[in-house]
């Protein structure tokens, strides 16, 4: 897979495009969903956006600076890999890849992550620890989770 990471601003209107209809197609249609997508994060956001070797979009995060989702904390959200790619390790990939630019975009923050709860152990793997008991967003169980710096 090769990535990219971009502003809004660097953003095609190709690469919005499928970004918004990967996230569509895996959160509102795939898990049932509905809800407000659009948030006005994605214009303060950075956008990794992961292609295969077909040029198609598989992999994405937006990652947000401190102030955008939590006061204090960086943070990162809409991860996504397209159904074709589970269980290729495609996800861990995507997710070495977000930690790294977290890292060069916003060094040495902490991050707060609102995780859908099947996926406690994954980011448990990558040092994340769970600092809230389990909420429901959207009607999907969640967990927040921070990785201190």
């Amino acid at each position: 897979m090769k990535f990219d990471c971009v502003s809004f601003d660097q953003l095609t209107i190709y690469q919005l495009y499928e970004l918004l209809a990967l996230r569509q197609a895996v959160f509102v249609v795939e898990q049932n969903c509905p809800y407000q997508d659009c948030d006005a994060k994605d214009i303060k956001a950075w956008h990794l956006i992961g292609y295969n070797e077909n040029k198609q979009l598989v992999a994405y995060a937006r990652l947000l600076p401190k102030g955008v989702s939590y006061p204090e904390y960086a943070s990162f959200g809409r991860v996504v890999t397209a159904p074709g790619v589970r269980g290729t390790g495609a996800g861990k990939l995507l997710l070495q890849k977000c930690l790294q630019a977290m890292q060069q975009l916003f060094p040495n923050e902490s991050i707060l992550i609102g995780a859908q709860l099947y996926l406690l152990q994954f980011y448990q793997s990558f040092g994340f620890v769970a600092i809230q008991k389990e909420y429901l967003e959207d009607g999907i169980p969640h967990i927040h989770m921070v990785l201190n710096k």
